[in-house]
């Protein structure tokens, strides 16, 4: 039998040329073949994915169109089996033609970079391939998710209550959702919506989307989803938040969340929560935060400050895996109502959640949660936790705000620059680039149409050329815009320099 440590250390492999999928060897053969292959592959995945992936001279991406990748890659199953050493190639190949998203000149999305913890946690959690429902399955993770709900609850301020891991952030906002419903209506579990009230919710005009989905998903309908205006700032206006509640109720109407925002997507703007929550409790609303992407914020004694008021929320969204860093998907749902999950969703399957078992059942958590199986997501946040601290996860969180003001800072001063929002409160820097051929001239709106152009042709000139990748969009009125966010704790100024000497040279002949 192969060694996988040997394979490991020194990256000896077996000659399996020839051989075919190891379900067609017999049983000695088939567990050497095992090692060999899952040795082979770790050597892959750490010089490809790991150390080439994260290295600033080379590639963020190479790119191909649809018709070419299906050209470049056997994609297509057949009814014979590949050797190991075709399947070892076509991983090689899947890496290449990947987006290395811990790069550090990727900034197009809300999660970037790569902690070596949080993707050890990663590869633990899969080898292991069990559920996060009961304490039968999962004793080490039931209670590390307890000890770590309970962790980001006291961050919060929240000084009792639950959580829950969940699938991503529009997931964890319809939890909300599903318990503002429930703590109005709670017979709505069992009666449905029939001959219930036309019910509403309000987020502001810049927040995510998934509130609307969520809406439509619940049944509560996207028509009945208020958008509340913002300020310049992208800030939701709780005067407006106010007039809008009272007009709903003298209409009939039943309010049953507000959704605050702790960093938007777009601006990276933190609604006033300590306001909004005034309004909450004048009108006795369920006040619920998507801080999926700023949450993070709140590690740092030096930014917390940005989601003052949190603390008096009934609930909330934080995704770990966007500016902490933990590897994707990493995503929790508080809230200050302790019992109110369980009561919510729970559908006590005799099967899974006897109550008579031989150990402590109150961690057989599933039944809190709208899935059956889950998925272990705590781990990579936990080991994370455990190797920087909070120490640690503070100053990476400080790194990315300093970045983000260091390049607000360089676009300023940058001839061919001009930002979007003048001091960013988030790691979001937003700002147009006007080429030579552009500068100098009135900005009328058809000045303003040839702008709206510029940011579409330097991103597909960056992607072709594999050297960056930033996204870009338009707001309201403001044509279309580069909207880079820093969330890679590694990040430097050097990078900083790097994008915006990167857009100058894909841009100029413009």
């Amino acid at each position: 039998m192969a060694d996988l440590n040997s394979v490991i250390t020194n990256g000896n492999s077996m000659d399996t040329n020839g051989l075919e999928s190891g379900y067609q060897t017999d049983e000695e053969d088939y567990e050497g073949k095992r090692e060999d292959f899952l040795g082979r592959v770790f050597q892959l995945l750490l010089k490809d994915g790991v150390q080439k992936g994260t290295d600033p001279s080379t590639k963020v991406v190479e790119f191909l169109h649809p018709h070419e990748l299906s050209g470049k890659m056997d994609l297509a199953l057949t009814a014979k089996g590949s050797s190991d050493t075709r399947l070892i190639q076509l991983c090689r190949e899947t890496i290449r033609y990947s987006v290395k998203t811990g790069h550090p000149h990727f900034f197009n999305q809300l999660y970037q970079g790569q902690d070596v913890y949080s993707l050890a946690g990663c590869w633990l959690t899969d080898t292991l391939n069990t559920s996060q429902y009961t304490f039968e399955v999962a004793p080490v993770f039931t209670m590390m998710e307890d000890v770590m709900l309970t962790k980001l609850r006291s961050v919060v301020g929240y000084l009792d209550g639950d959580g829950i891991f969940c699938p991503g952030g529009s997931v964890s906002n319809m939890y909300g959702l599903n318990l503002a419903r429930f703590n109005k209506f709670p017979n709505i579990k069992t009666d449905g919506m029939f001959g219930l009230p036309r019910m509403c919710v309000y987020t502001s005009d810049q927040a995510h989307y998934s509130i609307s989905k969520g809406a439509a998903l619940l049944g509560i309908g996207v028509n009945n989803v208020f958008k509340v205006p913002c300020d310049e700032l992208g800030k939701m206006i709780p005067a407006a938040l106010d007039r809008m509640i009272q007009d709903a109720k003298d209409q009939g109407i039943v309010p049953l969340m507000v959704n605050g925002t702790g960093g938007t997507t777009v601006a990276g703007a933190y609604d006033p929560l300590n306001e909004i929550a005034d309004v909450c409790q004048k009108h006795d609303v369920w006040f619920h935060v998507d801080m999926c992407w700023g949450g993070g914020a709140i590690l740092s004694k030096s930014h917390r400050h940005l989601l003052a008021g949190i603390e008096r929320t009934d609930s909330l969204s934080w995704n770990p895996h966007k500016m902490m860093g933990t590897q994707l998907q990493c995503c929790a749902f508080l809230t200050t109502h302790k019992g109110m999950l369980q009561q919510c969703h729970s559908a006590n399957a005799r099967y899974l959640f006897q109550q008579d078992k031989f150990y402590d059942v109150s961690f057989d958590t599933g039944d809190k949660s709208i899935q059956c199986g889950r998925k272990v997501d705590v781990f990579k946040l936990w080991l994370m936790w455990k190797a920087r601290g909070d120490e640690g996860l503070e100053k990476g969180i400080n790194n990315v705000f300093a970045n983000a003001k260091y390049l607000t800072e360089k676009v300023k001063k940058t001839p061919g620059f001009k930002l979007v929002f003048p001091d960013p409160e988030c790691t979001n820097v937003c700002f147009w680039y006007i080429p030579p051929s552009l500068r100098g001239m009135e900005e009328t709106p058809e000045w303003w149409n040839k702008v709206a152009k510029v940011a579409p042709d330097i991103k597909e000139r960056m992607v072709k050329k594999g050297s960056m990748l930033i996204g870009y969009n338009p707001m309201g009125s403001k044509v279309n815009f580069f909207r880079m966010v820093l969330a890679n704790h590694m990040l430097t100024s050097a990078d900083m320099d790097f994008c915006v000497e990167e857009i100058v040279r894909l841009g100029e002949d413009l």
